[in-house]
């Protein structure tokens, strides 16, 4: 059995890199995504990007960003 946080890196290091209208809506769901709005998919959709797209692209920058944080949480408790 592998380790549950391990599986999530791997699904970090195994997202394709975001397309780069995608820049700035993740850069929101990093920072502050208690702000992302039906807007802002329906603007990203409007680019031609697809709900999947979105919906990965979305799931790994949160992933990446609770990998992060818990990091540094961990660098602190030692």
């Amino acid at each position: 059995m592998t380790e549950p946080i391990a599986d999530l890196r791997a699904v970090v290091a195994a997202t394709a890199p975001a397309p780069p209208e995608m820049t700035e809506y993740l850069d929101k769901v990093r920072d502050r995504a208690y702000a992302v709005t039906d807007r802002d998919i329906e603007e990203l959709k409007e680019a031609g990007l697809s709900e999947d797209a979105i919906f990965e692209q979305t799931v790994a920058v949160a992933i990446a960003e609770g990998l992060r944080r818990l990091d540094l949480a961990n660098e602190v408790i030692r």
